[in-house]
């Protein structure tokens, strides 16, 4: 008689998010995949035992916009600290953002850097944006070969300062970029804000002495998201390359990026917690550290976002997790609002909010876990190997108490500059544990527990690399 294979683990009794349904299921995992998924697996046969009765259990977030800044500006943000609070988070992969280390990943050599910091480091798996600048379209395909999972562009600078900064693209690059990222069968993931609106709009506010939130919030109009989105999906039809714009602001830039899917332009849009949980007033009453481009909108935007996440119009849900030191963000010692670093750090609590905020608003989690991780994954082409909870998939999970209801305090978050608009929020429901490739690396109770197993993951549902 043929011996009966073991699992690793199972996790039993769980209230299973699955593409279809949410299920009281048990789940089978052998070596690092989901084996099995039944009503019940005998838990005579498993070698660990995770008791999820009660709890939800999702697949891993995949986070495809994250700001890790290495290599040597780890200072802000790390692999190590970033994944640290990714994993509490309950995210099993993340997409890394070229722009701020130093230097930029836009060339093979500046990839080679951030793989070798990244390698022993991540608590979680990840991928690497390559970017698309002035001057680098002969290294693209180079960076591509290398495994990049698409190319980050700005239509927008960028800010930052520095001879080897990265830069927005001017409109003859970005054409010229599309035909060749089109040729590579990769993608252009755009930030999308006119430049020209914004520069001439921010200077005539510090023309007239305005550096507050307000002068910051009228100098970057949703006129100025849509004008880029409109020009971008232009491009993209005339050239074929697919796109995927990130942190839309604005229900209008949905509306306009629904009528290019209808035409058949391959093109995808994310939004991010902070769009859907903060308003403009927000923006206002915290100051630097809700400081993000585009920024925050108006309520009426809110609400009709979150009515086109609803209806299947949002394919990506991503944090744009964007540290910095506490004193950039400072404005005691005479920092104006304008000056502060703009981005907002909450990528440790992203999955939660937005898991919180379905079950309030009565979103089925099913739909949560389309844009949080199933849509991510297809969009990154790490699908079928991650995004679903399914028999073959990666054993990614979180697991999520619903009613384990907290306040968030500065010492739960795990990046290394402990900010957040989201501080001193009661947030509903809490993650319990987190696994990835069936290894437990964060769980409430210990903490992190595994810092440095993280792969790299490649796109076009290649194997992850050991």
């Amino acid at each position: 008689m043929a011996e009966v294979e073991r699992y690793d683990w199972i996790i039993r009794g769980g209230e299973v998010v699955t593409a279809a349904e949410v299920r009281k299921l048990d789940i089978g995992i052998r070596a690092g995949r989901i084996a099995a998924l039944a009503e019940t697996l005998p838990l005579e046969l498993a070698n660990h035992v995770l008791d999820a009765a009660g709890q939800l259990v999702l697949p891993g977030m995949i986070d495809m916009h994250v700001h890790l800044n290495e290599p040597n500006f780890g200072h802000w943000e790390g692999f190590a600290t970033g994944s640290a609070a990714l994993a509490a988070g309950g995210i099993t992969a993340y997409a890394d953002m070229p722009l701020n280390g130093n230097p930029p990943t836009v060339t093979r050599d500046a990839m080679k850097l951030k793989l070798a910091l990244a390698d022993g480091s991540s608590a979680v798996d990840y991928t690497i944006w390559g970017g698309l600048v002035p001057g680098n379209l002969d290294h693209l395909a180079e960076l591509h070969e290398d495994g990049v999972i698409g190319f980050k562009a700005f239509m927008s600078n960028p800010g930052g300062e520095g001879e080897g900064r990265f830069r927005e693209v001017d409109d003859a690059t970005l054409f010229e970029g599309m035909k060749v990222i089109a040729s590579l069968d990769s993608f252009v993931a755009l930030h999308a804000e006119s430049d020209e609106m914004t520069s001439r709009l921010h200077d005539e506010a510090a023309a007239e002495g305005r550096a507050d939130a307000w002068a910051f919030i009228q100098a970057r109009p949703v006129e100025a998201e849509l004008e880029a989105v409109a020009k971008a999906i232009a491009m993209a039809e005339e050239t074929g390359c697919k796109l995927h714009f990130v942190h839309i602001s604005s229900a209008d830039g949905v509306e306009l990026i629904e009528e290019a899917k209808r035409r058949g332009t391959p093109v995808t849009v994310e939004t991010c917690p902070h769009y859907l949980l903060l308003t403009d007033e927000d923006m206002v009453r915290l100051g630097p550290v809700a400081k993000c481009a585009p920024p925050l909108r108006g309520s009426d935007q809110v609400e009709r976002l979150w009515a086109h996440l609803a209806e299947g119009r949002i394919d990506v849900v991503a944090s744009d997790h964007s540290p910095s030191p506490f004193e950039l963000k400072d404005m005691a010692g005479g920092r104006t609002f304008s000056q502060a670093w703009g981005g907002i750090a909450g990528a440790q609590s992203s999955l939660e909010l937005m898991v919180g905020e379905a079950l309030k608003r009565g979103i089925p989690l099913t739909r949560m876990a389309e844009v949080l991780s199933s849509g991510p994954a297809k969009r990154l082409s790490i699908y079928p190997r991650k995004g679903e909870i399914a028999v073959g998939f990666d054993a990614d999970l979180a697991i999520i108490d619903p009613n384990a209801s907290y306040t968030l305090r500065e010492e739960d978050l795990l990046q290394r500059h402990k900010h957040s608009p989201y501080i001193g929020w009661e947030i509903p429901c809490r993650v319990e544990a987190t696994l990835v490739r069936g290894q437990l690396v964060y769980s409430r109770e210990a903490g992190l527990i595994q810092s440095g197993s993280g792969v790299m993951v490649r796109p076009a549902g290649a194997a992850v690399d050991a």
